[in-house]
Parts: structure tokens; sequence; C-alpha cells
């Protein structure tokens, strides 16, 4: 339904171009908009005017005018005064109004159709059937990005993101969780991901400086067809549980580039468990000390080339060779064979989703 301050914005845009004082009530007589202190006294005029068969009906010093959505008596305008140019426009105002109230229905309904959409409630032919009806193009390009912001029922933040995307009418927001905003990106032919990519940069960066909210946006593959959209959400939800883990210094996180990261977030932790007491006989491999730590991940974010990674930590190629052989007498796995560096990153990959799932558990 329509807000009451659309409609006051409305009647007051009026009023300052015709200079006729105007009130809306609902089919009960009490005011919910006006330019002028109405007050309760057309409670009783209202109600006689809505048991009428008239649509419009003079008493008094005013006009009154009813306004429909199709066909169902939805609110009541009044003009004040009786002659034909206030006739007019409170015509023209209620006729304003209906439109309104059109234009609201249709998007109130289909930010529904988007949300059962995402969330797999409408069975195909219900899809088809709902997007013809709504004027939804079934055939186009999307991708469905989540927005995760830091404060639940963030109301300026999904604003700033209707603000951003106010012109582009192909594009759905919504929301379907207390802290998430959901944007279902059209994209044409020539666009892909770096668009999408982009796009996510943007909204990060606009609502860090102009609402001063922290944001994590996640994106999902991009679909053709409107049955597939909750797959590209399902995509994108995945993205940003695994980018928490994973990825955590990251602000914006593609489906695409999960890696490794996706499989091992679909691991049972039984699983997990039972890998990590096969190759390290019930020892953690991130229990080591920090210095260890500290080389292991340089060497891996070097493609386990010993010459740099020495460089980069400040120490002598012996010292890092002394460290290697350290953590293989330790572990049997020698982190220069490419083997047993595949088998060490994915163990601490394996506990840094255990200890996630421990730690989000209720």
């Amino acid at each position: 339904m329509i807000s009451n301050q659309i409609l006051q914005n409305t009647i007051e845009g009026i009023k300052s171009i015709s200079r006729v004082d105007l009130h809306v009530a609902d089919t009960e007589g009490k005011i919910i908009a006006t330019t002028s202190q109405a007050g309760d006294q057309f409670g009783h005029a209202v109600m006689s005017f809505v048991a009428s068969p008239a649509d419009s009906q003079s008493v008094q010093e005013y006009q009154f005018f009813k306004v429909y959505d199709e066909n169902q008596l939805e609110l009541v305008l009044i003009a004040q005064g009786t002659s034909d140019d206030v006739f007019m426009v409170g015509k023209m105002a209620a006729f304003q109004i209906q439109g309104l109230l059109t234009a609201y229905k249709e998007r109130y309904d289909k930010d529904n159709f988007i949300k059962n959409l995402l969330l797999d409630n409408l069975l195909l032919v219900d899809i088809y059937n709902r997007a013809k009806k709504l004027h939804v193009d079934v055939d186009a390009r999307r991708c469905v990005c989540i927005i995760e912001t830091e404060n639940q029922k963030d109301s300026v933040a999904l604003e700033t993101i209707r603000t951003l995307f106010a012109g582009r009418k192909r594009d759905f927001i919504t929301a379907v969780d207390e802290r998430s905003i959901i944007l279902v990106k059209e994209l044409d032919e020539k666009q892909g991901y770096e668009e999408v990519e982009r796009i996510s940069n943007t909204i990060v960066d606009m609502l860090n400086t102009e609402a001063m909210v922290k944001a994590n946006i996640a994106y999902g593959t991009i679909v053709r067809e409107i049955k597939e959209v909750s797959r590209s959400y399902k995509e994108a939800r995945m993205a940003l549980d695994v980018g928490k883990i994973f990825f955590s210094t990251k602000k914006v996180i593609a489906y695409n580039n999960l890696g490794i990261g996706r499989l091992i977030y679909q691991l049972p932790i039984p699983l997990c468990k039972m890998f990590i007491k096969e190759i390290f006989d019930g020892k953690s491999p991130d229990e080591f000390d920090d210095e260890t730590l500290a080389t292991i991940n340089k060497f891996f974010e070097n493609s386990l080339n010993v010459s740099e990674t020495s460089r980069q930590l400040y120490i002598h190629r012996n010292t890092l060779v002394y460290r290697l052989d350290k953590l293989q007498k330790s572990t049997g796995l020698d982190l220069r064979v490419f083997e047993d560096a595949i088998t060490f990153k994915i163990a601490l990959m394996v506990v840094k989703y255990m200890k996630y799932m421990e730690n989000t558990e209720f």
C-alpha cells in the first residue's frame, strides 16, 4: 500500500500549482493527508459519500472524488471549492493518486515475486505466468549480488542502494533477511563479470563514504533464464559464507573465484576431522608458532619459491631451508614437494573451516 507520506507530498505538489487545498481520507472517514488543518470535520460526509453510488459529489464548500484500485474503492479525495476549476483539479488529483496506487501495488507485487523466486517458493509454471503478468523479461541475463551490512535492519544502506539504481527499472532490489540486501542485476550481452565486479566495488565504496556503512558483497554466476535466478542467489550466498572463512580481507567475493574453498565448505565436519587425524596423527597444522606459520604462508604466496620467500622474509636462504626441514620432521610433509604442499595447504584451510563452523554454532 502507498504510504501516507507519498500521498502528502503528492497533494502538496498539486496545491503548489493549483492553489487548491486538498484532503485525502480513507474509506472510514479518517484524514490521512491534507494541505490544511482539516481535523475530523469530514468524517460523516466521507462515510455518506462512500455509501453513495456517485463517483464525485459536491457537499457545501467541498467536492468529493472516489479513488479506485482495480474497481475497489481505496480512498476519497476532497477538493476545497465548488468552481469548475476546482472540479478539474480534483479530478486530475484523483487520477494521479489512482495511478500511484497502481504503480506502488505493481512494485510491491514485483518485490514479492522476486523474493519468492530467490527462495524457490514458486512452481515453474507460476514463475513464467507471474513474470508475464508483471512484465518481467524471462530471457534476460542476470546476476544476483548479496550486500551484507554489519548492522541489522540498516535502512540507510537499503535506501542508498535504491538511490544508486533508481533509474534502472530492469534491476530489482529487495531483502530476504535482517542483514542482507539483494540486487538482481540485469546485464546486456556485452557485460560480463568485470561489470558485476565494478558495480559491486562501487556499492561498497558508496556505502562506506555516503552512508558510513561497512558492507561485504558476494555475487553468483550470470544466468540467462529467470528460472535460474535462484541458483545465482544460492551461489552468492555460498560465496558470502566461504568468503568469511577464507577471504576475510576481501570486500567483494565472486562465486567463480572461490577455488578449493568451495569444496571444503561442503565437506561434513566428521570427514574433516578424520582427514586432519590421518595426515597429522591427531595434531593440528595451525598449532605451530607464529614464525613458522608466517614462513608457511609466505612460501605458499610465492608459489614454493625458496629464493623469493627468503628475500621477502629478510632471512638467509639456508635459514628458510632449515625451517622447512624442521617442519618436514614434525609433520612428515616436505613443502618443497608440490604434492606435500597441496596436502598441507588443504589441511590449513580445513582447520580454518572447522573453527569457523564451531564458532558459528549456537
